[in-house]
């Protein structure tokens, strides 16, 4: 290949790299300037590039909403305790599943499997869950999601091709336990995996509202995103609430006001609950390469 021929599939390949970087990034950047825009211009699609009427009010009247830190104080709780359970439940079963000499091992991972690709539905899960009396309560959300099998099966590969087998024997001949093994050798050795999995267990469960949609009804139990969708619908059923007849000009103002301001208050909820993620992904990036890719492929 010539070296022009080099030098063209470079500048063709950096701009298509760019290309990819803003259609990843204007996203983002767009929810921050509609956030600090004139709630009327962005409800107004006038909002494209920069800000417009630069202001603050969306953020405040956010912040004064009772249930937006309600949401927040069940968000921050449910993904923290709900993220230590699934390590606690994910970890431990890939490392014992990664043991060749673990009876009947690969019948118990094809149990898990099945249940992967295979489930009940959504009415037998319902049925199930207020039978065991936990349809309304708080907890059900941290229960519901402990384990994920995707995430196992890929934990327990990482520990199958990155822990050499020597390490374990050495152990053994020592005395330690196979309780021994897993807390001196494979945790303190998989730094990585665990990094990975607490990241993505954590942002499904940051993410998640469709069990407490599906099982809560308590408002005080209401999660973060929960909050938005709410939200969002107060702001939707606002504009439709325009067409009816016999409304005065100052309450068409006013329902229109709430309306833009409803708009305005999306994109800065989303900024807000997406920002505690976008904070934490560059502590854990590192760990991806070695993480994933070593944890996804055998041999």
């Amino acid at each position: 290949m010539s070296k022009r021929a080099i030098e063209l599939f470079d500048v063709v390949n950096t701009a298509l790299m760019i290309l990819v970087l803003l259609c990843m990034i204007y996203p983002l950047y767009f929810t921050i300037i509609a956030s600090v825009s004139e709630p009327s211009e962005v409800a107004l699609g006038k909002v494209f590039l920069v800000p417009r009427g630069f202001t603050l009010e969306a953020y405040r009247n956010v912040f004064r909403k009772d249930e937006i830190w309600l949401g927040y104080r069940n968000t921050i709780i449910y993904t923290t305790v709900g993220t230590a359970l699934n390590l606690a439940l994910t970890i431990p079963c890939a490392f014992a599943l990664s043991r060749k000499n673990l009876r009947g091992r690969t019948a118990i991972t094809w149990y898990f499997l099945f249940t992967m690709f295979f489930s009940g539905g959504l009415i037998p899960l319902y049925l199930i869950v207020k039978g065991l009396g936990l349809v309304n309560k708080p907890y059900t959300l941290i229960i519901l999601s402990g384990f994920a099998v995707f995430y196992m099966v890929v934990s327990r590969i990482f520990f199958e091709t990155t822990i050499p087998e020597e390490l374990y024997e050495s152990a053994r001949i020592d005395g330690c336990t196979d309780f021994g093994q897993f807390f001196r050798i494979a945790l303190p050795l998989s730094k990585a995996i665990v990094a990975v999995m607490t990241l993505f267990y954590a942002v499904g469960r940051w993410n998640d509202f469709f069990a407490a949609l599906v099982f809560i009804s308590d408002i005080n139990f209401y999660p973060l995103q929960l909050v938005l969708r709410n939200i969002l619908i107060e702001g939707r059923m606002a504009l439709s609430s325009l067409t009816m007849r016999n409304l005065t000009t100052d309450e068409m103002l006013a329902i229109t006001k709430r309306a833009y301001l409803a708009e305005a208050m999306k994109y800065s909820l989303i900024f807000i609950a997406a920002a505690p993620l976008l904070v934490a992904y560059p502590f854990v990036q590192k760990y991806f390469v070695k993480g994933v890719l070593i944890g996804s492929l055998k041999g």
